[in-house]
């Protein structure tokens, strides 16, 4: 494996016995040891393992956190470039959020979150911290408002803030929103693995001894949540248990967080990984023995229906009529019990240029009309395998009764 990360900072503990060790002077753009600055090169520290099953794996780091300071992976730069940009106010956030420098539901959440984290700690909202955070809520989830999971957390925390700053002085409140806010992390990851877990079993179940291969869609690994992921934690817990005999991922246009995003985490953490077009994926089901298809959610309401990255709704046409298992990976923080159905989800719509060019080159031809939806819907009765949750995997129709504590999975 080639670790991209800075030379001084690997201790020597992360060099098993009898490896051979290659250094030598890489030339993409790394952040220096303060991380505010980009240099023009860096160490990149290639270990080639005597023994490749004792060989380790780096973890992927999209947000990066310490108290009044954080910084994110511009995801926009992938993979060509390894950049950590600064956020240091809410407008920082918004903005990293609205240009997808930073995207997936549960990472647009923590990063929002954060952003209010690090400017409370600067000392913004003065002696008014509640109408501080009220606006700065606001702002935030006015970002990207399919998902859910921003405007969630932005009425959790809005509501722990209130009752808070009926109890405690300025100094006092501002200390537990941080507090509140920090704990987000923790449970993201946590929820996460259980996530994980509970689809790589419940996909095994119906194949006892074989490995499996799973064809997903957009990213929904470490770089679109706090660490580990929602769909490409399925997809990692299966390769934890040497079950996993391929993943297959579509490269996501116009966006093409496949290609650039779940390609780069399933080479850095080398899982058996192909790339494929979207149009590919019908044929890919009928040709490469797929077991599931999974996929991760910006917003599940109350019947099933699932807003997620636009190319879902096809994929699970596709997996229907191929009888593949349908999957959707999400946490609690992603469901919205409020909206019945997926008629009622605001569907956000981005710039023409994202689909008329790439990394700015134009690719249409000019003067033609745009329709660039970002998310569809895909209806409940398409998600065949279940919806994969931190509380088990529920069929679409006992998804309200799990979340409202009425069914326990099994």
């Amino acid at each position: 494996m080639c670790v991209r990360q800075r030379f001084s900072e690997l201790p020597l503990s992360f060099f098993p016995p009898r490896q051979l060790i290659f250094i030598f002077q890489h030339f993409y753009p790394l952040p220096t040891h303060d991380d505010s600055k980009r240099q023009p090169g860096g160490v990149c520290v290639c270990v080639v393992p005597s023994d490749p099953s004792r060989s380790r794996v780096m973890t992927l780091e999209a947000i990066r956190y310490r108290a009044g300071s954080l910084q994110i992976l511009n995801q926009l730069l992938l993979p060509q470039e390894t950049v950590y940009d600064e956020v240091r106010t809410v407008q920082d956030g918004y903005e990293a959020i609205k240009s997808m420098k930073v995207r997936g539901a549960p990472a647009i959440a923590i990063v929002g979150c954060l952003s209010l984290a690090v400017e409370l700690r600067a000392g913004a909202g003065g002696n008014d911290p509640v109408t501080f955070i009220r606006e700065s809520l606001c702002h935030l989830t006015s970002a990207r408002p399919t998902a859910v999971n921003m405007g969630r957390a932005a009425r959790e925390l809005m509501e722990f803030a209130e009752n808070e700053s009926m109890e405690k002085n300025t100094e006092q409140l501002t200390e537990s929103v941080i507090g509140w806010i920090e704990e987000m992390l923790e449970r993201d990851v946590n929820d996460n693995k259980k996530i994980g877990n509970y689809g790589a079993q419940h996909i095994l179940s119906g194949v006892p001894r074989d490995s499996v291969t799973i064809l997903t869609h957009c990213n929904t690994g470490s770089l679109a949540t706090a660490g580990y992921g929602t769909a490409l934690g399925v997809v990692r817990s299966l390769h934890a248990l040497g079950r996993l005999k391929r993943m297959y991922c579509t490269e996501t246009r116009p966006y093409n967080q496949g290609a650039r995003l779940t390609a780069y985490e399933a080479v850095a953490e080398g899982f058996p990984a192909t790339l494929i077009t979207d149009s590919m994926a019908a044929l890919t089901m009928r040709e490469k023995s797929i077991t599931a298809v999974v996929v991760g959610a910006d917003r599940v309401v109350a019947n099933g229906d699932t807003a997620n990255k636009i190319g879902t709704y096809q994929l699970a046409i596709a997996a229907k009529h191929h009888g593949i298992p349908f999957y959707v990976a999400a946490p609690s923080t992603s469901c919205d019990l409020s909206l019945e159905s997926g008629r009622h989800i605001v569907i956000e719509e981005r710039p023409a240029e994202e689909l008329t060019s790439i990394n700015g080159v134009p690719i249409a031809a000019p003067g033609i009309d745009v329709w660039n939806p970002a998310f569809d819907v895909t209806p409940h009765q398409l998600i065949t395998g279940g919806i994969i949750t931190e509380l088990g995997v529920f069929l679409p129709s006992e998804l309200q009764a799990a979340l409202t504590g009425r069914l326990t999975a099994l």
